[in-house]
């Protein structure tokens, strides 16, 4: 099954453009392809023997889901072939990524995930086209919709980008962003929320934001009152934190209503440790610091001595209680004198008058 699969994609973009054909599509504006780096070899033999062994190990290791998703991308793909639309190499120099915020990076910081991206395509090439559309404000210049790992992929390898190039609204593109998103590599529940947090501030509406994300309004919901309750300076120290689901940070975001609090996140996140660990890790040293009740700092107990400076009893106070601990040596009569004294001291002062008075 992944050898028929991994034959019918490369027969769809293997090969690239047919030799002679004219790359640009029905628009004027679309770059002539430009040779790929040398290093980079794509051509039939190239590495066949490495390609092949390879090959097999990554296949044995692709989820059923993972091959379903490939195969839709091919049948969506010869769809658009079929109706009239054309794949094209453009170098990811000239493309831009969307409008609209999506994923959450630390820096220029590459994940695990963009660099088996970036194996794959050194090894077999780029397997599935991105969608562009032209830059609505810079002309000879394109916008992403989907496919930014692959142009950032193709970017880190010096070759250009296969695209089919689409004329798209701004509500067309974010449908077809969140739709990537959805089907390919799901977000994280944070990234979900910036993401409609940045649909949201774009001016567009709840319906539209829904239908990107694929949720109900009541999710939404959930989703936007995360990214209001967590500081934005938090969610960008924090990263995707992937295992993270929505309770979590929706507690995340009870625990930070303070200023108190929020001042402790910030001591944590400015922390070596903490921007040295991994985003899940990150989330859950933050999530401890906040969870966790201070400790209580037990004072000294207040020494009792008699005339010779002897200890005969030790004044605890713990919080908000206090006991009385008498020494072992301590006769037992005058144990039960001061007590009986203490309960007599403690009436009168609930009278408001003094032992000796009265």
């Amino acid at each position: 099954m992944a050898g028929s699969r991994k034959n019918e994609l490369k027969a769809l973009f293997g090969g690239g453009l047919a030799p002679g054909a004219d790359p640009a599509p029905e628009t004027t504006s679309v770059p002539k392809p430009v040779a790929e780096t040398p290093a980079v070899q794509t051509g039939p033999g190239a590495n066949q023997g490495a390609r092949t062994s390879s090959g097999a190990v990554k296949a044995m290791g692709l989820s059923l889901n993972a091959m379903s998703r490939e195969v839709e991308e091919a049948r969506l793909l010869r769809q658009a072939l079929s109706e009239g639309e054309r794949v094209v190499t453009i170098h990811p120099d000239k493309i831009d990524s969307s409008f609209v915020e999506d994923r959450l990076r630390l820096g220029e910081q590459d994940d695990e995930d963009l660099a088996a991206l970036i194996d794959s395509m050194r090894e077999s090439g780029q397997q599935v086209p991105v969608l562009l559309r032209n830059h609505p404000e810079k002309p000879g210049r394109y916008q992403t919709a989907y496919g930014h790992r692959r142009i950032r992929a193709a970017s880190r390898l010096g070759i250009e980008v296969k695209a089919i190039v689409r004329a798209l609204s701004d509500d067309e593109l974010v449908l077809a962003q969140g739709k990537e998103n959805a089907e390919r590599r799901n977000l994280s529940f944070i990234e979900r929320a910036v993401f409609a947090k940045n649909l949201l501030t774009h001016g567009f509406d709840r319906k539209v934001i829904g239908d990107a994300l694929s949720v109900q309004k009541s999710e939404l919901s959930r989703l936007l009152q995360v990214v209001e309750s967590v500081p934005d300076t938090v969610i960008r120290a924090v990263g995707a934190a992937p295992k993270a689901g929505r309770d979590r940070w929706m507690k995340l975001g009870e625990l930070l209503g303070s200023a108190k609090a929020q001042t402790s996140a910030g001591e944590e996140t400015e922390s070596r440790a903490f921007q040295m660990a991994g985003s899940d890790e990150r989330f859950q040293r933050l999530f401890d610091r906040l969870s966790s009740k201070p400790k209580v700092e037990r004072a000294e107990p207040l020494a009792l001595t008699d005339s010779n400076g002897k200890v005969f009893a030790q004044l605890r106070k713990d919080g908000k209680s206090s006991r009385i601990e008498f020494a072992a040596g301590v006769d037992r009569s005058f144990v039960d004198e001061a007590t009986k004294a203490l309960v007599e001291h403690y009436n009168a002062f609930l009278a408001g008058r003094s032992p000796n008075k009265g």
